[in-house]
């Protein structure tokens, strides 16, 4: 994992930001990844800059996620039942809170988790699900979604996106990570060795 966690959630967050600022105005309503459209895939992951202003201002007992790892394998759990349904909802109500101005919104957000990052302390904050996770270990969470969901949009829109390095490394260290944590690691490193083929569809998260 990258040892520096937060200058690399502000670079992901950076490129976010500078990515949905080149979104054509026309391209809004259109298809955005599954059940979202456009404005509702960038909703749903500009969450991940909301979730770090929001959370920091909670704070937690006992520390009980200890690795960006396990923090997705407790979410893949929840969401392998009926809460599927409430991310997409929540992605549709984050788009449309995004307002007329989204790229305006987005920055703003950008720039208040960055503010908000700046210089905080690695302490317990309370995180989804009220489980206690230290800052430094939720952060690459949220540049793993910002990572991830920025090749969404990139792949929605025809729009070019180049990750920064480090936010790409972090994220794809961190998918082997998760991959290993939920039983996949085997069908991952083959595949990525080019031994097999993973089934269509599959993911980590």
């Amino acid at each position: 994992m990258d040892a520096n966690p937060l200058e690399t959630f502000v670079d992901a967050a950076g490129s976010f930001a500078a990515l949905v600022r080149r979104i054509p105005g026309n391209r809004w309503d259109g298809p955005g990844l599954g059940e979202w459209d456009l404005r509702a895939l960038v909703g749903h992951t500009s969450r991940s800059l909301v979730t770090v202003t929001t959370y920091l201002r909670t704070s937690a007992e006992a520390e009980d996620l200890r690795s960006p790892q396990e923090y997705y394998a407790m979410v893949k759990e929840y969401t392998a039942g009926t809460a599927a349904a409430s991310i997409v909802r929540r992605g549709r109500d984050a788009g449309t809170e995004l307002g007329e101005a989204p790229a305006d919104t987005v920055d703003a957000l950008a720039a208040a988790a960055t503010t908000a990052v700046r210089g905080a302390e690695d302490r317990l904050i309370e995180v989804f699900g009220g489980h206690g996770m230290r800052l430094h270990t939720y952060l690459p969470t949220r540049t793993f979604e910002l990572a991830v969901h920025s090749l969404d949009i990139a792949a929605a829109t025809g729009l070019p996106c180049t990750l920064p390095e480090n936010v790409l490394t972090e994220a794809t260290e961190l998918a082997a990570r998760i991959a290993v944590r939920v039983g996949d690691g085997q069908p991952v490193l083959a595949a990525l060795t080019g031994r097999t083929a993973l089934p269509r569809g599959f993911s980590v998260v």
